[in-house]
């Protein structure tokens, strides 16, 4: 019979957290395979343009200021499998050299806990070329504790008082998963709420994503009276609390508050956040509110106090801005913890244009509306969406079948729209620890359009860094385009190495027959 076992903690100190940490820590960048852990909400092309948007009218917005010759550290929190930084300074680079304008110089300090991660992001094919030009560098950064930044690449450490620029911080799916506070209000009062963790005995041999799927939770209310004592440094939204809200459950994130006081203190001139998550700043959603629910994805997370936030800093003079309208999906937010932040034009026209306007929240609704239906779709409206989505590869590899079977219908507009879409595509993918084969569906649709000799770049891509051995068939469509390149040692070589896998492939032994009866060009 399984032993249970029940303890009862402060919620901030419960075991989950140190699983949630050993979690990241012993699977590295693998936490992110099959979306154990969801990433493409907060790592798709299009809110990373978004992002880059927000941040290139930042560096405007210091240019007007006279502030170039410095240079500006952007710190991402919590960065998990790096897509998300390097779509980022892709298209932030883009809109630099687009525009042609005095702004000031940047470097891009990716972090998270683990350094398995640090390793991988410094080793990763993609990031080389940033690394190289000195615009990205990595750190270590646990969010509960540290102080400082240790950076990987220039050997440097940013200690507080370090930076001249404000720090531009970057928290997406961050202020969900490190530890928070349970407090409960109820007639007034404000209650600590302690959880009680049941746990089979088995569960110290499980592996931690394991334990933390057997591990039950219910609470307690304690009277807490800390929270009400004047000294306590949040005591003015817990006041608001106690005056608005009545049998409500709150997760405070007093870690999180905390974390960006620290990072505020490696500023001199202060700093502004950029944020999404799943996640209230509205108080009214708090009433009433029951406890928390563990959401469960290989490690776990909460929601967001957005809230607390908000009104944290707007006590000390910040400027803060949410999305006019309700979100559904993730909460996209802006903290500008800066002297006279209201002279940050272009910072908040581009949240307006790019996040109240149409956002990444729109935006995944949308997609969530279009994956289903992409085989109904036709080729304009697949276009269409894919380049509102920057030509994303995941929506690239949803709906390639889909436009297989429109190719015979699609004029030469079209077949040249999705040709640049690939290429656009390409330039800015980012490989994951789970690698998908993207260079062969891009390869095989090309060739399907007879353009032969993209068609034949991106398949010699695939079977080169393919692991496994090459498809026969493969390697006849890259005869078939050096054929018609007139490539003809080329295609002669693919042939024979198709029928060396397979014998007895009809098309491949036609071609070797044409060349049998013909003189090599």
């Amino acid at each position: 019979m399984t032993e249970i076992n029940q303890q009862r903690y402060r919620f901030s100190d419960a075991p989950i957290w140190e699983l949630q940490r050993n979690y990241y820590e012993e699977e590295g960048m693998k936490a992110w395979n099959n979306d154990q852990v969801p990433q493409y909400i907060t790592s798709n092309p299009m809110i990373a343009t978004t992002y880059a948007e927000m941040i290139f009218g930042f560096l405007r917005d210091q240019a007007d200021k006279g502030e170039v010759s410095e240079p500006v550290t952007i710190v991402e929190l919590g960065a998990g499998a790096g897509r998300f930084a390097y779509h980022v300074l892709h298209k932030l680079c883009e809109l630099r050299d687009y525009a042609g304008i005095s702004i000031p110089p940047f470097r891009y300090v990716i972090t998270d806990l683990p350094m398995k991660n640090v390793t991988a992001w410094r080793n990763h094919p993609a990031l080389q070329p940033y690394i190289q030009q000195g615009l990205v560098d990595f750190a270590r950064f646990d969010a509960v504790n540290d102080t400082e930044l240790n950076l990987v690449v220039s050997n440097t450490t940013i200690r507080q008082g370090d930076l001249k620029q404000p720090l531009l911080i970057i928290a997406n799916y961050f202020f969900d998963g490190i530890p928070q506070e349970l407090i409960y209000v109820g007639d007034g009062k404000i209650f600590e709420c302690d959880v009680l963790v049941e746990t089979p005995d088995e569960a110290k041999s499980l592996k931690p994503s394991e334990a933390l799927s057997l591990m039950k939770l219910s609470y307690e209310h304690r009277r807490a009276p800390e929270y009400e004592a004047v000294n306590y440094p949040y005591r003015d939204v817990i006041a608001l609390y106690q005056q608005e809200l009545e049998d409500s459950h709150i997760l405070f994130p007093q870690a999180g508050l905390i974390c960006l006081e620290r990072l505020n203190q490696l500023s001199q001139a202060g700093f502004l956040l950029l944020t999404a998550d799943k996640g209230d700043h509205l108080i009214e959603n708090f009433k009433f509110a029951e406890p928390p629910e563990l959401i469960r994805h290989g490690s776990f997370s909460f929601n967001a106090n957005y809230h607390a936030l908000q009104h944290v800093f707007e006590q000390r003079g910040a400027h803060t801005l949410f999305t006019t309208h309700h979100y559904k999906n993730i909460n996209v937010g802006c903290i500008f913890m800066l002297d006279k932040p209201m002279s940050y034009v272009n910072t908040r026209l581009a949240f307006r244009q790019f996040i109240d306007r149409f956002g990444p929240d729109d935006f995944f609704s949308m997609k969530e509306w279009v994956d289903p239906r992409i085989d109904t779709m036709g080729l304009q409206q697949i276009l269409a969406f894919w380049r509102l989505g920057g030509y994303d590869a995941e929506f690239f590899i949803q709906s390639a079948k889909r436009i297989s079977t429109l190719l015979p219908e699609a004029n030469i507009e079209e077949l040249q729209d999705i040709q640049t879409g690939i290429h656009i595509m390409w330039s800015s993918y980012y490989e994951m620890e789970q690698r998908y084969d993207l260079a062969l569906d891009a390869g095989l649709l090309l060739f399907e359009m007879d353009m032969y000799e993209d068609a034949k770049h991106y398949l010699e891509i695939s079977v080169e860094t393919d692991e496994d051995e090459p498809v026969p068939t493969v390697l006849y469509c890259l005869a078939i385009c050096c054929y018609e390149l007139e490539l003809d040692e080329e295609a002669l070589e693919y042939t024979r190495e198709a029928l060396v896998l397979e014998p007895g492939h009809e098309e491949a032994l036609a071609l070797l027959k044409c060349f049998e009866g013909m003189e090599i060009r």
